[in-house]
């Protein structure tokens, strides 16, 4: 094995010592992937695998709607309380910053590297998930562009 492979090996510990399983299992599965010689199949990954990983996330975000879980009238009774109002205005800035980090991102390849390390650093060591990156993105475009904008 070669010391390309260096920096995913380094990755898969961490994960593995951090008991971060989702991290291991992407980091070993892309190993493998790239040792088996199915490297071709990486411009699939990581072009599709973003929108994949979001349909999958809020497919168990709806799963409890579509059991039945929570009802129409748990959904209005959320506007009357504070915890409610806050969790509304909340999700709808991070999907409205997450909506800006994607497009940050691929105009600004320099920001990859950097929230990479972040986000495994963050889920290794900090209990954290690997949803970061995009989130990520957006804070930093909000915060350079509100830097632009003040000067």
């Amino acid at each position: 094995m070669s010391f390309e492979n260096l920096p995913i090996l380094v990755i898969l510990v961490l994960s593995v010592l951090g008991h971060n399983n989702s991290v291991a299992i992407a980091a070993g599965a892309l190993l493998l992937v790239k040792l088996s010689g199915f490297d071709n199949y990486f411009p699939i990954i990581e072009n599709h695998g973003l929108q994949l990983g979001i349909i999958l996330i809020t497919m168990s975000v709806l799963v409890p709607i579509v059991k039945g879980s929570i009802t129409m009238n748990d959904m209005a009774s959320v506007f009357t309380t504070p915890t409610g109002l806050v969790a509304i205005t909340i999700g709808v800035i991070v999907a409205w910053l997450a909506g800006r980090g994607l497009p940050f991102m691929s105009t600004t390849p320099e920001v990859v590297t950097p929230l990479i390390i972040g986000t495994v650093v963050g889920v290794a060591f900090f209990k954290g998930l690997a949803v970061g990156p995009l989130i990520a993105s957006g804070i930093v475009w909000f915060f350079l562009t509100l830097i632009q904008a003040c000067r």
